[in-house]
């Protein structure tokens, strides 16, 4: 027997996916996702009367779930078939040897696959969208915290006009649940394949139903009603098999998985984006992740707390971005009525995906939930420019005061670079304000009141809390307990 060590597995599933993630794409899901269509199938062929005994599907849903001696003969018979779902109909057979004969009876192989596919894609969709919502919260909650804390904001990466600490996550959080909009309109558009044959014709079906139209119709439609009850522990938020595709060729069509992996990745950017502004405030002192107490930062430099969680946060959601691309090329290059060179990509490119995402999301709720801001850092950053934010305030009140706007402007513009200068080439304290209060034409003006912080954050606390009334809170109701749910977020590896 091989060692597990000795071969590869992959990553996302040992060290960032979630149980839950990497259940709804493992093996035996979904093959046993397979036998609840041919189930389905069987059962509407039975209704719409075909000569199936209840017997056989007795013995069909007795046998349901797929056993690991199921996957063993599964796997033989691929060996000498050379095709994964006929093997699984033997396989079944076996298992089922009264209802062999009618197992997959006038399918093709993608009436299972595809149709299998959908429901696992809905389901991994709907636990996104509950992990997106669980950080988002998350977020919610730190941005409330933080909410009346000036810090200094940022333009170009250069320091700009100050906003709050709250407001700045508020934004990130915002940024998210509107970036996923895309994953939840692409689930919120689920439908099954349905029952369509060879080349999406259903010709095999109407052969079956000895050329009556209206009996392959109502045939499709029990088959979709079938699966809605056999959806077992999914059936409370699975909606796939309420419609179906009007039109298909023998896959269902290619651009929607463009259109799944096209949300994925714009969710991936979002967190990119936010794991990425903490490591850049993590290098100026003022905000850092959790830190395990026994955590090493660095093997070489013992005094390091680099922000990893980011970092593979960052590396996660890269991976989910650059896989677009297979979506596109696949949807593409879909000859006619369906060619084959989309199977072993669409294995590859559709979980390893939603698996990269869940575990992103898992460790963005982790940083959140865990954000440490530190307060002494952010106003001494703060401080260190607000000199430079007063001027413009300082101008107005002096033109109030009869002096000449563009003479005040170009003193100020004069004082401010050399004290920039002084602070950049000479290593030393920001004193424009001392410049200021010698300026003849600012005589007068109270330079040291204009240092409020608050003064210069605008609406930043009024508009994060907009945010918290009209995106927390309705996320909070809608989930509820399911965001607790969710579990640890923190695999630890």
């Amino acid at each position: 027997m091989t060692n597990p060590h000795d071969t590869y597995t992959s990553p996302l599933a040992a060290r960032n996916a979630s149980p839950e993630m990497c259940r709804i794409w493992s093996p035996r899901h979904k093959f046993t996702t397979w036998r609840k269509i041919w189930l389905a199938v069987a059962e509407a062929q039975q209704a719409c009367g075909l000569d199936i005994s209840d017997e056989q599907l007795d013995e069909m849903r007795s046998t349901l779930e797929v056993t690991d001696e199921d996957m063993e003969a599964a796997a033989k018979y691929e060996r000498e078939l050379r095709h994964d779902v006929m093997a699984h109909v033997h396989a079944w057979g076996d298992r089922c040897p009264k209802a062999r004969a009618i197992i997959h009876l006038g399918c093709t192989s993608q009436d299972v696959v595809c149709n299998a596919d959908l429901r696992m894609i809905e389901l991994a969709s709907h636990l996104i969208m509950r992990k997106v919502s669980r950080a988002v919260v998350s977020l919610g909650e730190m941005a409330e915290r933080f909410a009346s804390l000036p810090t200094l904001g940022f333009t170009h990466y250069q320091p700009a006009q100050p906003v709050t600490v709250g407001r700045r996550i508020a934004q990130w959080a915002y940024d998210l649940n509107e970036g996923s909009m895309m994953s939840f309109y692409v689930h919120d558009r689920a439908k099954a394949r349905g029952m369509r044959g060879a080349t999406g014709s259903q010709a095999s079906f109407l052969a079956l139903f000895e050329g009556d139209h209206d009996r392959v119709d109502s045939f499709e439609a029990k088959f979709l009603e079938k699966m809605q009850d056999a959806s077992y522990e999914e059936k409370a938020y699975s909606d796939t098999f309420h419609f179906a595709y009007t039109l298909s060729g023998q896959t269902y069509p290619r651009a929607f998985d463009a259109q799944v992996l096209s949300g994925l990745a714009t969710t991936a950017s979002v967190l990119h984006k936010i794991a990425t502004d903490i490591r850049l405030l993590s290098n100026r002192k003022e905000i850092d992740e959790p830190f395990g107490k026994s955590q090493i930062g660095s093997s070489a430099m013992p005094y390091k707390r680099n922000p990893m969680k980011c970092e593979r946060i960052c590396g996660l959601t890269r991976f989910v971005m650059n896989l677009v691309g297979n979506a596109y090329d696949t949807a593409a290059t879909q000859w006619l009525e369906r060619t084959l060179d989309d199977s072993s990509n669409r294995r590859l490119s559709l979980p390893e995906a939603f698996l990269a995402l869940d575990g992103a999301l898992d460790l963005m709720h982790t940083v959140a939930s865990g954000l440490i801001v530190n307060e002494a850092m952010v106003r001494r950053n703060l401080m260190a420019e607000l000199p430079f934010m007063a001027t413009e305030n300082i101008m107005m009140e002096a033109v109030k005061l009869g002096r000449d706007r563009q003479d005040v402007h170009e003193a100020i513009r004069v004082l401010s670079h050399e004290a920039g200068y002084a602070v950049k080439q000479e290593g030393k304290d920001n004193d424009l304000l001392e410049r200021l209060k010698k300026e003849p034409l600012l005589e007068g003006i109270d330079i040291d009141a204009h240092l409020d912080p608050m003064a210069y954050i605008g609406r930043s606390v009024e508009q994060t809390e907009r945010f918290l009334k009209e995106v927390v809170e309705p996320l909070r109701e809608r989930y509820g307990d399911q965001l607790d749910a969710l579990g640890s977020a923190d695999r630890g590896v």
